[in-house]
C-alpha cells in the first residue's frame, strides 16, 4: 500500500509540483490550499506524513501544528514544516517533526520524508 502524505500549501504553483513529484516518487498525495478542516481530515485519512506551509513561527502561524500535535490520535504523524521564514526552526521546537526551507530541492523533501517514514 502505497504511504500517504497530506501537503497543506497555500501557492498552488508550489503545490502542483510537490504533489507532481511526490506522486512520481510512489506516495498517494492528498492536498489542501486552506488550514480550514485539516485536523479533521487527518482524523479521518491518517496520512503517514503531514508537509505544513507555515509563514510565519507566530501563535497564528503554528496554530494548525500546534493542534495537530494536540489531538492523542493523530499526533504521531510527523509534520514537516515548509517555510521561507529565516527564523522557522523555532517551530521544531514547538510543534514540528521537521523543517525544510523554502526555495526547497524535491530530493530534500524525498529525504526528510524517507528519515521520518523509517523511524
Amino acid at each position: 500500500m502505497k504511504k500517504k502524505i497530506l501537503v497543506v500549501e497555500r501557492d498552488e504553483d508550489i503545490l502542483y509540483i510537490i504533489r507532481h513529484l511526490l506522486e512520481e516518487q510512489g506516495y498517494a498525495v492528498g492536498v489542501s490550499i486552506t488550514e480550514e478542516g485539516i485536523v479533521d481530515r487527518v482524523i479521518k485519512e491518517k496520512p503517514d506524513i503531514i508537509l505544513l506551509d507555515i509563514i510565519k513561527p507566530t501563535a497564528e502561524g503554528t496554530a494548525l501544528c500546534n493542534a495537530l500535535k494536540r489531538v492523542p490520535s493523530i499526533k504521531h504523524i510527523p509534520v514537516i514544516v515548509l517555510s521561507t521564514y529565516p527564523q522557522i526552526q523555532t517551530v521544531k521546537i514547538e510543534c514540528a517533526d521537521d523543517i525544510i526551507d523554502k526555495p526547497f530541492d524535491i530530493s530534500e523533501i524525498v529525504s526528510v520524508i524517507e528519515d521520518h517514514l523509517a523511524a
